[in-house]
């Protein structure tokens, strides 16, 4: 099953630790109605879930994810490594034509690779230079600006559904959160 690059980082945030709306809005970067709408989805495709947990304030609902959301994200993840692998691989082999195809090619999964941390930042940037384009060509502005707190969002969300994943407050986000490293392994 292919999912959208924004299914995979809403998936990985989950699996980070942000489990109720306003984490995973202020983790992704992403618009609260459209987080909404993805919700809704991996909820009926059955690769997330919502749970009550009780607390010392009552009862509040979480996201988690199912058996099968972490198999996907798994997969998800093994194929987006892969893909950074060949545009290492072919950036190391000198093949600047090669690898802006590659770069346009996977232009849409890109966010993804930078969030879930399999993208070294440092390395992308040198890729950039050798090619002599600017990151911002390849990445949207949301994620370039990695040091702001983007909670500003509205949340958006639409509750006519039924459905409503952005209420109570949770347990913070934890997990790695990791946006690259600095292995860049020339």
């Amino acid at each position: 099953m292919e999912q959208e690059p924004n299914d995979v980082i809403i998936l990985s945030a989950i699996s980070q630790g942000a489990k109720k709306f306003d984490k995973i809005l202020k983790k992704t970067k992403i618009d609260g109605q459209e987080i909404n709408t993805l919700l809704e989805r991996l909820e009926e495709k059955g690769l997330i879930a919502q749970v009550e947990k009780k607390g010392w304030l009552g009862t509040k609902k979480e996201i988690i994810l199912t058996d099968k959301g972490t198999k996907e994200l798994d997969e998800r993840r093994f194929e987006l490594q892969k893909n950074w692998d060949q545009m290492v691989s072919t950036w190391k082999s000198g093949d600047k034509q090669k690898l802006q195809q590659q770069m346009e090619e996977h232009k849409s999964i890109l966010p993804s690779m930078m969030f879930m941390g399999i993208m070294d930042m440092m390395m992308f940037s040198t890729m950039m230079g050798f090619m002599g384009m600017a990151m911002t060509s390849f990445m949207p502005d949301q994620y370039m600006d990695s040091g702001q707190d983007m909670g500003g969002h509205d949340a958006g969300h639409d509750t006519s559904s039924g459905q409503d994943f952005s209420g109570g407050s949770g347990f913070g986000d934890g997990g790695p959160g990791d946006m690259g490293g600095f292995d860049v392994n020339f």
